[in-house]
């Protein structure tokens, strides 16, 4: 009994769907996701100031944006509502709309498609600690909940709620057992 104690002790703290844990952004070396987001959130930092300096400091960050993106292979735009903490550990092939909103601590891998369905024009919305397994597409006015877990090559046309799965193409739901 005092062994899972202690292993309960030492266990780390789950990781917020409302607070943002930046630390998650920084690091050191080679990490063009996280060189792009920085990007990304200088722009956003600067984008409404006025004067001279703030159009300066702002053109930087586009040029800054558009180098990572080409070296990251990614397609991320500016606008981007984007909260802390997201994750980009393979950055390449990955394509966002720009009116899609992520929640933060948030983790998207290699090829993903946030984007419309193209009928309706409606984007997703993810929500927080939301990880999104490489090649999946997620497409339409869909609505991930927190926690949720997206799989790889997963195609996902409708909701999927709160601590949920979603896999296949196109994707089922899959709900969190919580009785084992």
């Amino acid at each position: 009994m005092t062994e899972m104690i202690a292993i309960l002790e030492n266990a780390p703290a789950p990781v917020s769907a409302k607070e943002p844990d930046w630390s998650r952004e920084h690091g050191n070396g080679w990490n063009p996701g996280r060189k792009l987001l920085t990007a990304i959130r200088g722009y956003q930092r600067w984008q409404n100031r006025a004067g001279p300096w703030a159009r300066i400091i702002c053109s930087v960050h586009v040029l800054r944006h558009r180098f990572w993106s080409a070296v990251a292979g990614a397609d991320i735009p500016l606008t981007t509502k984007i909260s802390g903490g997201l994750l980009l550990p393979h950055p390449n092939g990955i394509v966002i709309h720009p009116n899609v909103s992520i929640g933060p601590n948030c983790l998207i891998f290699q090829q993903v498609t946030l984007g419309t369905d193209g009928k309706k024009r409606k984007v997703p919305c993810i929500g927080g600690h939301v990880d999104i397994g490489a090649g999946a597409k997620i497409l339409g006015g869909v609505t991930i909940g927190d926690h949720a877990k997206i799989g790889a090559n997963a195609v996902v046309l409708c909701d999927v709620p709160p601590g949920a799965s979603a896999i296949g193409i196109p994707a089922k739901i899959i709900q969190k057992n919580e009785n084992k």
